[in-house]
């Protein structure tokens, strides 16, 4: 009898130091980018329940071990003065209405001692990021509204150049017709009183430029929310050496952007590829949505099976963030996988759930169980209590 005792003893002690292996393994991620809210106001999907369509919902959050999570604010250049702020604050509504409706669920996060207590309760937090200028309308009373309703880093520009900073795509494209290049005077004014009110300014999408007259300028730490390694994919939305290490020198953070199109360079000639084959179904979702870039994401998701053939591997979303670490630093790196705003990841990254399958590749390179801490959300907590303003 004792020696059953003996035996069930050891049993337990043995399951106990296995369930604190496990809870010490399991990492809390944060993302800084998704692009679900725009989805969302479209479609009218209750992101509280599982959404088979879509790459985020509150389900695949919990399954991802996903606390936090910056929702991306966005629409594109169609929106012009008198529409870009109003569509804007139409998707601030709706994530603050699923709030609302979620409240034992999830919270509104504004600060980095309210985002630590809200992982610590177990509850989902949601951050606002506005992804492109042009929706403050060139008007510094409408930075202020932003501001005011919880947004957390401006991204200074999307694909589309702004009157006051330029992008990536106009740089490269537009060079020569361009009336400015980089930040104006209004655009430095723009990125001081973002640094004054403790919102991060987002490199993302910014042209060279822009880039470095935000680094002259900046006197707090920058992030790029979704971008990756030019130096292993040379798309112009990937970050250059000097580049990264100019981020990690300001003190900011890169977080990797997992969209197959600036993981591998072959990419975007087999998407092409395909959307001339289908073309004919592209035109017609185009016409149902109106929207080019949501008729391709539907349009993958119609042929999955052939999608699939032409998806990165996993390896190369790796290779990403490790070249990333070693090149400025494991303080320096984290998420913003883009999920909901492209129409291709690699493989095995379907969604917001696939988090842990990253972690489990850095271990198996080598990251310390501290240093993936940092990279699944250490970082981004840090960067945004260095933008906090001062009181």
């Amino acid at each position: 009898m004792l020696k059953l005792i003996v035996f069930l003893l050891w049993i337990a002690a043995c399951f106990s130091a296995f369930a604190q292996k496990e809870q010490e393994d399991k990492f809390i991620f944060i993302d800084t980018h998704n692009d679900v809210m725009s989805k969302q106001i479209l479609s009218g999907a209750d992101l509280a329940i599982s959404q088979p369509a879509l790459n985020f919902d509150l389900v695949k959050a919990s399954k991802g071990n996903l606390g936090a999570q910056v929702f991306s604010i966005w629409c594109d250049e169609v929106y012009g003065k008198g529409k870009a702020f109003n569509r804007a604050n139409r998707e601030m509504d709706s994530l603050l209405a699923l709030i609302k409706r979620n409240p034992g669920k999830m919270t509104l996060v504004t600060n980095a001692k309210d985002l630590k207590k809200a992982l610590k309760q177990q509850k989902f937090a949601a951050m606002i990021g506005v992804e492109g200028g042009h929706m403050i309308e060139e008007r510094m009373d409408l930075l202020d509204s932003l501001i005011s309703r919880g947004m957390k880093y401006l991204t200074l520009t999307w694909n589309n150049s702004t009157g006051w900073a330029t992008s990536a795509r106009d740089e490269e494209t537009k060079k020569d017709s361009l009336p400015h290049l980089g930040l104006t005077v209004m655009g430095k004014q723009i990125v001081k009183r973002l640094n004054d009110a403790g919102v991060m300014v987002d490199v993302s999408h910014a042209g060279e430029k822009t880039f470095d007259d935000v680094i002259a300028v900046s006197a707090k730490p920058v992030i790029a929310s979704h971008s990756c390694a030019w130096s292993l994919t040379p798309h112009r939305r990937n970050l250059k050496d000097n580049q990264l290490k100019a981020i990690a020198k300001n003190g900011g953070v890169v977080f990797v952007n997992f969209y197959s199109g600036f993981l591998d360079s072959s990419y975007e000639n087999k998407k092409l590829a395909f959307l001339r084959q289908h073309k004919s179904e592209l035109d017609s979702l185009t016409s149902i949505s109106g929207d080019i870039e949501i008729a391709t994401i539907s349009l993958f998701s119609l042929y999955q099976t052939e999608a699939e053939s032409f998806r990165p591997p996993l390896s190369n979303l790796i290779r990403n963030i490790d070249y990333i670490a070693k090149m400025i630093g494991v303080d320096h790196v984290g998420f913003g996988a883009d999920y909901d705003g492209a129409e291709s990841f690699p493989s095995q990254m379907n969604d917001v759930s696939c988090y842990p399958l990253v972690a489990k590749e850095l271990k198996k390179l080598g990251y310390s169980k501290r240093d993936i801490k940092k990279i699944a959300g250490g970082n981004f907590i840090r960067v945004l209590k260095a933008n906090e303003r001062k009181l």
